[in-house]
């Protein structure tokens, strides 16, 4: 933030190298309050170093300040106090927001390097709930922020397409299925069939063992098995595309866990090479004792390999091949074991680049209080979610706007926004109560709150018949639209630290904040009226659009022009 730094230029030039420019842009603080000011520095750290009671330092250096920038300087017990020239700064926000408009908050931090982000990797021959929406959404919104950042965001949907699991299936469906019914809705048939093996197997233990023996044969190439698997996958693949549309992400590769197959036999042999592998109850597993860590399964005592040996396959393929400064994997807080193990296997290996490797985690969605569990059939499937949500929206519009174009576009936009927001809106690591009624409300900390203000901003400029003049200066004489000035300022700042916390749910808040403070502003101000400041607060009207627009556009939400 260009005000931030100045007043850190302003203060390294006063402490005279006792507190480095660096430090002291780090320890300068927003007031929580506005009448405190706009920028704080506390004088607690030099008290030492000067020898004097904080509140002295901050008494002395506040009076020796002067900058046009700065409206006036105070010191308040160990703080110095900044408030910004209202009028000055207002006029070079805007000013700046008319002339980058989408591209406004940009940061030059990546240098085009490449971030590799394992997101939403459903299990096919499942269906797609809402327990992958998190994943998903949040993978899709970091990897927006990633490109606001001057990063290259390479998007991979790592399919669970391999495992026990489809072992599982194929003994179900050779036992219980029917080919006319999975035929028919594939997806559905299959989650019946796997209930069921997970509700008999608990009566008869056998079955496990029969799910484990024909996983083996799909790994060994039987050709029944393969059949039935490649079955299993294309009918998923559909139905997750499906669903991916309705979101409107895409992904850069779709390279599931059965891309690794021919791969992982390498990796084994590299363990081996490298004197890693040791034996527990005939299974193969790297020893990670010193690091109070449980073994890292490799190969079970049947030769079949496991989930670890896939995501070091995959780890190692993903560096060579894109020579990534980071590697994220969004998956959920139970996995938080997993990916450390991996992580130091990768680093026994003598992979530095292990260390940029990130688990981002993520709570879950629950239902009433509860986990969703496709074994016990407790699922409250995405795509119906989805499609409720947009009739919902369709049904408001068709009660308040009933002449209104585009009516689907927009009912699409308003309901899908309503969820993935309700997600991104939370803290990823909390847990997120589902409910689709809180979701679609007009009120609140919502999405359709935030899309209704972007409408109301764009009704504005339409009945103002405002145009962007870039070489006027814009002069906004009126303190009631500072508020909204400090969130605009702010833009930056909130995706700089989204960005390196990967927390979306910042973007989120600040979306809600510049949406109330334009609110209060628009209950308190004739925008219209006509006389000599009307182009200035169109002006800022425009500007909170277009950041409430590239907002909504970073959490992967659409911003109708009409609701």
């Amino acid at each position: 933030m260009y005000y931030k730094q100045q007043f850190a230029n302003v203060l390294a030039s006063k402490f005279n190298g006792v507190i480095s420019e660096e430090e002291i842009l780090f320890r300068i603080e927003s007031p929580k309050q506005m009448n405190h000011g706009d920028l704080a520095f506390p004088c607690f750290e030099l008290a030492k170093i000067k020898r004097k009671a904080p509140n002295k330092i901050a008494e002395e250096i506040a009076s020796e300040i002067e900058d046009p920038l700065f409206e006036k300087v105070e010191a308040v017990g160990a703080y110095i106090n900044v408030f910004l020239n209202k009028q000055k700064v207002s006029s070079q926000v805007i000013e700046k927001v008319l002339r980058e408009k989408g591209e406004y908050g940009k940061l030059n931090l990546g240098n085009k390097g490449v971030v590799t982000i394992d997101m939403s990797s459903p299990n096919i021959a499942k269906p797609f709930s809402m327990g992958h929406l998190r994943s998903t959404v949040i993978g899709n919104a970091l990897s927006l922020l990633l490109e606001k950042g001057d990063y290259k965001p390479v998007k991979i949907n790592h399919l669970g397409d391999w495992g026990t699991q489809f072992g599982k299936l194929i003994v179900a469906y050779k036992r219980w299925g029917n080919e006319e019914k999975v035929k028919k809705d594939t997806i559905k048939e299959l989650l019946k069939l796997y209930i069921i093996f997970h509700e008999q197997a608990e009566i008869d233990a056998s079955l496990e063992d029969q799910g484990r023996l024909w996983f083996k044969k799909l790994e060994s190439g039987d050709e029944e098995a393969i059949a039935l698997w490649n079955w299993f996958k294309e009918e998923s693949l559909i139905e997750f595309n499906r669903i991916y549309d309705l979101l409107g992400i895409n992904f850069d590769s779709n390279d599931g866990e059965a891309f690794y197959n021919d791969k992982m036999n390498g990796m084994v042999e590299f363990l081996a090479e490298k004197k890693l592998l040791s034996n527990s109850d005939g299974a193969e597993v790297v020893d990670l004792s010193e690091l109070n860590m449980p073994p890292c399964l490799i190969r079970k005592s049947d030769g079949a390999t496991l989930y670890a040996t896939r995501d070091l396959t995959a780890a190692l393929y993903r560096q060579e091949t894109y020579q990534f400064v980071q590697s994220l994997y969004v998956v959920g807080n139970e996995q938080s074991l997993h990916f450390q193990q991996l992580t130091e296997v990768l680093k026994k290996m003598g992979y530095n680049w292990a260390n940029d490797m990130k688990h981002i985690s993520f709570g879950m969605i629950l239902k009433d209080g509860k986990k969703m569990s496709t074994r016990k059939g407790k699922l409250v499937l995405l795509e119906e979610v989805l499609t409720q949500a947009i009739d919902l929206a369709k049904q408001n519009i068709e009660t308040k706007n009933p002449f209104m174009q585009n009516k689907e576009s927009v009912a699409h936009a308003i309901g899908v926004g309503a969820v993935i927001f309700h997600d991104l809106k939370n803290h990823r690591n909390n847990d997120v109560e589902f409910s689709l009624e809180d979701m679609l409300r007009v009120e609140g900390e919502t999405g359709p709150y935030v899309q209704y203000t972007y409408v109301r901003a764009c009704s504005l400029l339409e009945k103002g018949e405002y145009t962007i003049k870039i070489d006027e200066t814009v002069q906004l004489n009126d303190d009631q639209a500072w508020p909204i000035i400090s969130k605009l300022m702010s833009f930056s700042q909130v995706i700089e630290r989204a960005l390196l916390t990967y927390d979306p749910s910042l973007i989120a808040k600040f979306t809600i904040d510049l949406a109330q403070a334009f609110n209060k502003y628009y209950g308190s101000v004739r925008v219209l009226q006509d006389d000599s400041h009307k182009y200035a607060r169109l002006s800022l009207v425009y500007a909170v659009a277009t950041v409430l627009q590239e907002g909504l556009r970073i959490l992967g939400i659409e911003a109708p022009k009409e609701m």
